[in-house]
């Protein structure tokens, strides 16, 4: 099936690969990833409106090379790795119960979203909105908040000590 420069509405995309695929400059409006392997797809130009990824694997992906316009999307129990959410408005954006190790929310709007649940390992936060956002029961999570907008963000014990990391001190 090609996928490049193509248009997908209400579609359902269950167990399949799509390893090394080109979504450039293809459309996919009110569709459902489930169990699909997305490693380095290239998703230049690609418009997301109102996704669901549940129980993918997403490795490689540049999420800042998608198009804007209207661009909606959330993960679910999924694998999320070395991928790239900068410079994006993902204001409301789910990905609970993910893993979601080395990859970038810099210069990020996450305002309201959730990260409920996830493992964040090695994935950075920097000049990005966290404002209103879940991390509960969330964990592995390194943010400075001296870069990071934070307000009525929600945060679990005893993850919520991270936050101190920067400041080098010693608790007891």
């Amino acid at each position: 099936m090609e996928y490049q420069d193509e248009e997908f509405e209400a579609e359902t995309f269950k167990d399949i690969d799509l390893t090394d695929v080109s979504f450039k400059n293809s459309r996919f409006i009110d569709c459902d990833f489930e169990n699909c392997n997305l490693s380095n797809v290239d998703l230049d130009n690609t418009k997301f409106q109102d996704i669901r990824f549940k129980s993918c694997k997403i490795l490689g992906l540049d999420f800042s090379k998608c198009n804007d316009f209207i661009l909606a999307f959330g993960f679910e129990d999924s694998f999320l790795s070395l991928s790239v959410f900068s410079n994006k408005n993902l204001e409301n954006t789910d990905f609970t119960n993910c893993q979601i190790y080395d990859c970038d929310f810099v210069n990020t709007n996450l305002k309201n979203a959730n990260f409920e649940n996830s493992d964040l390992k090695n994935s950075l936060f920097q000049n990005s909105n966290l404002s209103f956002t879940s991390f509960k029961n969330a964990k592995n999570y390194d943010i400075n908040p001296n870069n990071n907008f934070l307000k009525k963000t929600i945060f679990s014990i005893p993850e919520v000590i991270s936050l101190l990391n920067i400041y080098d001190i010693v608790l007891e």
